[in-house]
């Protein structure tokens, strides 16, 4: 019943901070207070929003707090609560007294019980990649299949999505595929549903799409077999429906310092100094949301990687749109990233 304590934050946190708060409490909301007092609230998209405008974990919150939240008085019945819940759109409802001081927070799943939603849509993971930079971790192991904290990689992923309400997956393969097939065989030891799509040759993550268009009338979500996360990937799925996109691309921020000074020049005049500065960029974190719509910008057997697919998208005019995250992630494609993951605990 005090689990919403775990959801408080004071007003001089940082953007790292709501982080940990939202992992750790399991709400999906910060309730910022002062003095006991509710300031505002935060929640995953307004973090996510202030790191596409540039914003960094070490930024103070002050610029992501929302500050006309809606909120409730005690004692106000749970058919308003939940009367207020659907026509703001909203799963959590900070409870406060006088003077706004903090009591509570409405919770939707405490408030109305409801069965597990299973995600009807495909699930898919590409699973066809030769790994060369993993060698000789993948001579004779597909790279998928490559032990990470005592499992193959994919299955951490197959069993995040499973948590996070998929049960239908799709899996692309081609080097040493009969390996996955005989592992996972039709999914049905991990309570879901596996069906396989084969690459004679390899084809491109985007192009091996084209061999599924017969389970393709509908979103699917796709990631690559070697990309491991703690994000929960329904919320990639529901940012993609609720903004209308064609294309949804997962990003993920990237940090890169300079080894030297940079001299800033004029023609041949300094203009400043610089000391070893930090750049930060969006990159691609190998996870996407697509709608049907794409099938008509994939042509069968074509060599045809994702970023060429969302620019393609792109000059049709399409809505292709980033989902900016935050959770750890990394891409296992060498071997010093497969002795990293194993010393990080995902999940």
């Amino acid at each position: 019943m005090e689990n919403w304590k775990k959801s408080l934050l004071p007003l001089n946190s940082t953007i790292r901070d709501a982080v940990v708060s939202l992992s750790e409490s399991g709400l999906k909301i910060v309730l910022i207070v002062n003095d006991g007092k509710l300031i505002g609230t935060i929640t995953d998209g307004d973090i996510r929003r202030g790191l596409l405008k540039g914003l960094d974990l070490n930024n103070d919150i002050e610029s992501i707090i929302h500050r006309d939240a809606v909120v409730v008085p005690p004692n106000l019945e749970k058919k308003v609560v939940l009367q207020l819940m659907k026509a703001n759109k909203i799963t959590q409802l900070p409870i406060v007294g006088e003077n706004h001081q903090i009591m509570g927070l409405h919770l939707w799943d405490e408030l109305e019980t409801a069965d597990l939603n299973v995600i009807p849509i495909k699930f898919v993971i590409m699973a066809g990649g030769k790994g060369e930079r993993l060698r000789p971790f993948t001579e004779n192991c597909p790279k998928p299949m490559v032990p990470v904290a005592g499992k193959p990689m994919m299955e951490h992923i197959i069993e995040r999505a499973k948590n996070n309400g998929f049960r239908n997956f799709l899996l692309a393969t081609h080097y040493l595929g009969h390996m996955i097939e005989e592992y996972f065989k039709d999914g049905s030891s991990w309570g879901i549903q596996i069906e396989y799509i084969r690459e004679e040759t390899p084809i491109g993550t985007a192009g091996a799409l084209g061999l599924i268009k017969e389970h393709f009338d509908a979103p699917i979500l796709v990631t690559n077999g070697d990309v491991l996360t703690d994000i929960n990937y329904s919320d990639v799925l529901k940012f993609h429906l609720r903004h209308g996109a064609v294309g949804t691309m997962v990003v993920r921020s990237y940090e890169w310092q300079h080894p030297y000074g940079v001299v800033k020049m004029d023609g041949l005049e300094i203009s400043g100094f610089e000391e070893k500065p930090i750049y930060r960029s969006q990159v691609n974190a190998g996870i996407y949301v697509l709608s049907p719509e794409v099938n008509e910008h994939i042509k069968p057997n074509e060599y045809l990687d994702m970023p060429t697919l969302f620019l393609r998208l792109k000059k049709d005019n399409k809505r292709i749109i980033a989902f900016p995250m935050h959770e750890p992630w990394m891409d296992v494609g060498r071997v010093s990233d497969l002795e990293e993951v194993n010393k990080v605990k995902l999940g």
